[in-house]
Formats: C-alpha cells, sequence, structure tokens
C-alpha cells in the first residue's frame, strides 16, 4: 500500500514551520509523498535536505494553492480506484474505520491520499473524501492526527523502518549518539 499526503491551505510564512513538521511525520510514518498545494518550494527543499542527510526516498511536489489544482488532485486519485481520507475532528473515530480502509488496501490494491487542512477546510473535500476520519472529537494539531493515522494504517511497523542514510542515529537509554557515516566516526555531543 503507497500513502500519499495532501497538504492543503499552506500558508507561506504563516504555515511554513506546521507543513514542514506534516512533511517530515508523513516521511517517517511511512508516507511515500506529499502533495502541497502551494508553490512554497523551501519545504521542497528542505525535504531534499533531510532525505540526504538522513536517507529515504520521500519528496514532497508543490501543485499550486488554487481550489482547482488539489481538487483535480484528488479526483483523479479516485479515478484510479484509490481511496481518499480525509483527517477532520468531525470525521469517524480512527479506530472504528482503519481496519475497513486497510482491508480495502490489502484485499482490492488500493492506496491512499490523507487530506490534511491547514486554515478552515472547504465542504468540497468532505463530500469529495471516502472517509471522513477523527483521531478524536476534539480540537487537535493536524501533525498529531497524520502521525496516529499513519501509526495505526501500518500497525506500528513503520516505526521501525532503517533508513540508509549518512547520518544515523544509535538509540541510547541516555544522551545522544549519532553516527556519521561520511566519516566512519561517532558524535558523542549532547
Amino acid at each position: 500500500m503507497r500513502i500519499v499526503v495532501l497538504r492543503i491551505g499552506h500558508r507561506y510564512v504563516r504555515d511554513y514551520r506546521v507543513t514542514m513538521h506534516v512533511a517530515l511525520v508523513a516521511r517517517a510514518f511511512g508516507a511515500s509523498k506529499m502533495l502541497l498545494a502551494s508553490d512554497d518550494s523551501s519545504i521542497v527543499e528542505g525535504i531534499k535536505e533531510v532525505n540526504e542527510r538522513w536517507g529515504g526516498s520521500f519528496e514532497v511536489e508543490c501543485i499550486g494553492s488554487e481550489q482547482s489544482r488539489w481538487l483535480d488532485a484528488i479526483n483523479a486519485w479516485r479515478k484510479d480506484g484509490n481511496i481518499v481520507v480525509h483527517l477532520t475532528m468531525y470525521g469517524l473515530h480512527v479506530d472504528d474505520v482503519v481496519q475497513e480502509v486497510r482491508s480495502r488496501c490489502r484485499d482490492e490494491g488500493r492506496d491512499v491520499m490523507v487530506v490534511v487542512g491547514a486554515e478552515k477546510v472547504p465542504k468540497v473535500v468532505y463530500e469529495v473524501s471516502d472517509y471522513n476520519i477523527a483521531i478524536g472529537n476534539q480540537p487537535h494539531s493536524e501533525v498529531a492526527a497524520l502521525a496516529i493515522f499513519l501509526d495505526r494504517m501500518f500497525e506500528g511497523r513503520e516505526l521501525r523502518v532503517e533508513f540508509k542514510g549518512r547520518m544515523r542515529i544509535v538509540p541510547t537509554a541516555r544522551g545522544k549518539r549519532v553516527l556519521d557515516m561520511s566519516k566512519s566516526s561517532t558524535d558523542g555531543k549532547g
């Protein structure tokens, strides 16, 4: 199963940090790509730098902020028979529907597009999504919602994926240990 994240409503400068965190979580939690409804190439470059340092092939593609552009991306995804999940606090509880989504992916060979918004999400997103899913029915961060949804979809397996990058963290009970594979040395700072 392939998962692509669609970030809509990104406001240049104001949302940079949160959108970058959406991309980082998508990358670390098993998604393969993020479509960004913006022309903010700084997010694209930031993820390229992360991949160069830490490994992986996750990519961010800017598709423009006009509603027609991201709506076309959703409709093309659905036309191919794939599933669209919109993460919203107004949806059905994730635990009540995630097994159904996972089963459709496994049994029908479907991929998933996960839509996360920044500002108020237009009504059309609720209508064109196959599933409107809530992590909880209270206000919360789209970054947290994406992390929990991806973790539920992959059943925790995504947390054990090893990225083959220049930098590698060596898990330790205390302090920090990072290997720079290009230097074959250990940095024990921290």
